[in-house]
């Protein structure tokens, strides 16, 4: 709720014309005074009016309004007493007398178009033979109400004219109603209470009391308004009535009365009509250029016949003066007055009454920080209760959710929608989650990044730990069955299944095992380079010695001469057939170290939600290519042996070393397929894996019967029973 001032100029066209006359009816003040300047003043004095009905082939009724509004006519006394403080003033405007002219405009958006014209023109039907002229009044005090003065700003703004069960629900008061004592006497006060809103400051006007109780009829018997205001007042007719009304006499007392006119404990608008009155003064004082105040008593003033709106308007921006209260009056750049506002706050008195009670301020000529301040005192909320209510449409969202606006609804209203894995929101209400750099994942809540899981296949967890305990128990018994063997090396089937080729099928046996160590714990540089080479040299070793023993075997028993047999069959031959095989195989491993070696990798793209460390092959040739040469001996191996199938049953060792290689191929058969499509540490178990049981294969195939003759049936193992059926080859 404010109240502007509109200044006034020339206008009219500048081309001559034969007659100027106004077009429709003039307008007609309630109250005026002429003075050698006239300041207009709109107010909605009565708040009821009479549509006229419009049919568009006849003029229209004149707009006719009703009931009073005694806060409003207040504001029209308080501006007359400005007026009249100014006149007898020797120091503002000495010399200089003000006239006022008020209308009064129903409240009504319509009727104040018809004001502002009424304004401009006057009463005045005919201009002469020219319509260059000057407005009737050189200022307007505008209506309190912003859509009226709205109106009235752009009709003025042509003519170049610039311009002082609703109950529990938190109501927050525009300007225009959180200080309307009739809303907090009647009805509406239990709805009402613990409302809050911004209003004008409140003021004390020295003498306003006692000139609004001078109010009287009898200061001019013609006037309708002070009639109408005197019968509203005291509930009594000037005329005569007939429905039992009694007669004012003019006589009542307004200090009997206590109503909105007579309050002056409440100054806000009023102050606002107070110091618009002042502020034109001090801007026509200073462009009329009248003496300083404080100087002689005797000062005059440049009188002027036309008074320029431009210049007006300039000296209104650059008036800066103090009333006798103490507050500055003044205006920026841009003609606007410092914001100061008090924050008011509906509450009930120990009576129940609904009283206004400034729990706080605003000032905007104040540093930052410091404009707005609360005061202290308690604050009352809706339905009087001291704890202050929710108002949002949503609550917020805490951190690990997002907004997403709800269609149709206003941006106040949202969803919390949580955040994406991978994704996080670290504060309350945040539009958008930022996603997570690469090596991080959000955490439970998705209030934060945290770096993601790293996964590899350890001692410290039960996978890992089992195929380290199955590969040092492969190991501890291929020591123990070597522990065996030496013991017995002396017997016959220890002689005849070739001892020398055994002891180093047993030492790579044990690599074998020992070597899925390295498949364990974090990759690093040397075991990503140490596992598949030491994998690929020892099985080469262990097929090796296989191969040499099937090849051996049948050599002898399929030889036609003595002298072929010992030579097919010498232990160097042997050594060297070995010896070749695992070199090429180290060939191979020096080659795919030299030229592409396998490497730590950190890979991110299997799992978005950890990084799996394993070891890049570096070149998949040199890893296939080694894994192929193994297979391609595990073959000849199972060739020869087969091969040796009907050898004597008392001495058939190829019988075992054929279920061995049936074991292992298998075994690798399936490890490729497994080995492809394993995801994460799963690769690395199922080549342990592979290897353990590959290993266990040969291991109890081809050794596990020897150590039962051996130690549980030792009357087999003599050389005739070994010779048995096979004297005679």
């Amino acid at each position: 709720m404010f109240l502007f001032v509109f200044f006034l100029g020339a206008f009219g066209a500048e081309e001559d014309m034969v007659l100027c006359e106004m077009l429709g009816r003039p307008e007609f003040p309630l109250l005026s005074k002429e003075g050698d300047i006239t300041i207009g003043g709109v107010f909605y004095i009565q708040k009821e009016m009479m549509k006229p009905s419009l049919s568009f082939t006849d003029a229209p009724e004149p707009l006719i309004c009703s009931r009073m509004k005694m806060r409003q006519f207040h504001f029209v006394q308080t501006m007359i007493f400005a007026i009249q403080e100014i006149n007898n003033s020797s120091s503002l405007l000495p010399n200089i007398s003000i006239g006022y002219t008020v209308f009064d405009n129903c409240a009504s958006t319509l009727y104040s178009s018809s004001v502002v014209m009424g304004l401009i023109n006057g009463q005045e039907r005919t201009l002469g033979q020219t319509c260059s002229g000057q407005s009737s009044v050189h200022a307007i005090i505008g209506p309190s109400d912003s859509s009226s003065s709205i109106g009235m700003l752009q009709i003025a703004g042509l003519f170049q004219i610039p311009l002082q069960n609703l109950t529990g629900l938190q109501w927050v008061g525009s300007e225009s109603w959180i200080t309307e004592s009739p809303l907090a006497t009647k009805g509406y006060s239990g709805i009402l209470t613990g409302s809050l809103g911004f209003t004008l400051r409140k003021a004390k006007i020295p003498g306003l009391r006692e000139f609004l109780l001078q109010v009287n009829p009898s200061q001019d018997p013609h006037n309708n308004l002070v009639r109408e205001f005197w019968e509203a007042t005291f509930g009594c007719s000037f005329q005569p009535s007939l429905h039992g009304q009694s007669q004012c006499s003019g006589s009542e007392r307004l200090e009997d009365i206590n109503n909105p006119f007579t309050d002056v404990s409440e100054l806000r608008i009023s102050n606002n009509v107070y110091k618009a009155v002042y502020a034109v003064a001090h801007a026509l004082h200073n462009m009329l250029k009248c003496g300083q105040s404080g100087e002689a008593v005797n000062q005059s003033c440049i009188w002027k016949d036309f008074l320029e709106p431009k210049e007006l308007v300039k000296h209104l921006q650059d008036v800066n003066f103090t009333l006798q209260s103490g507050e500055t009056v003044g205006f920026d750049e841009n003609g606007d007055p410092a914001a100061t506002y008090e924050l008011l706050n509906w509450k009930r008195n120990q009576a129940g009454d609904t009283v206004f009670v400034a729990v706080g301020s605003y000032d905007a000529s104040l540093p930052n920080g410091k404009q707005f301040i609360m005061n202290g005192i308690n604050t009352t909320w809706a339905a009087g209760s001291p704890k202050r209510p929710q108002s949002v449409c949503s609550e917020s969202c805490l951190p690990g959710f997002r907004q997403a606006v709800i269609k149709g609804k206003p941006i106040c209203c949202f969803s919390c929608i949580a955040c994406a894995d991978g994704e996080i929101s670290n504060s309350s209400n945040s539009a958008e989650c930022s996603q997570c750099p690469l090596e991080y994942w959000s955490n439970e809540d998705h209030s934060q990044c945290v770096p993601k899981v790293i996964e590899f296949l350890s001692y410290g967890e039960t996978m890992g730990a089992l195929l380290a305990a199955f590969s040092l128990v492969g190991a501890s018994l291929t020591l123990g069955i070597s522990c065996v063997f030496f013991r017995f090396r002396h017997t016959p089937l220890i002689k005849a299944s070739n001892s020398e080729l055994s002891f180093l099928l047993l030492f790579s046996l044990t690599l074998c095992f020992l070597c899925s160590l390295t498949f364990i714990g974090r990759p690093s540089e040397w075991s990503c380079m140490l596992r598949h080479t030491a994998f690929g040299i020892t099985f080469v070793l262990c097929m090796s010695c296989i191969l040499a023993k099937t090849m051996a075997v049948v050599n002898a028993f399929n030889a036609n001469r003595p002298s072929n047999t010992v030579l097919q069959c010498s232990a160097p031959l042997q050594r060297t057939s070995v010896l070749s095989c695992t070199l090429l195989q180290v060939l191979v491993c020096v080659l795919w170290l030299t030229l592409a070696p396998p490497f730590p990798y950190k890979n991110t793209d299997h799992a978005t939600e950890r990084i799996i460390l394993e070891c890049d092959l570096g070149s998949p040739i040199g890893f296939w290519a080694v894994l192929g040469y193994i297979g391609l001996l595990a073959v000849l191996c199972f060739v020869f042996a087969f091969l040796a199938r009907k050898l004597p049953d008392n001495f058939n060792e190829a019988k075992f070393i054929t279920f061995s290689m049936l074991i292992f191929c298998a075994v690798w058969i399936t490890f490729i397929p497994a080995y492809v499509s394993s995801p994460g540490k799963f690769t690395v178990a199922v080549e342990i894996f592979a290897i353990l049981a590959s290993s266990y294969g040969l291991l109890l195939c081809i050794f596990a019967p020897k150590c039962f003759i051996i130690v549980l049936k030792p009357e087999l193992n003599t050389k005739k029973h070994l010779m048995g059926k096979t004297g005679s080859h």
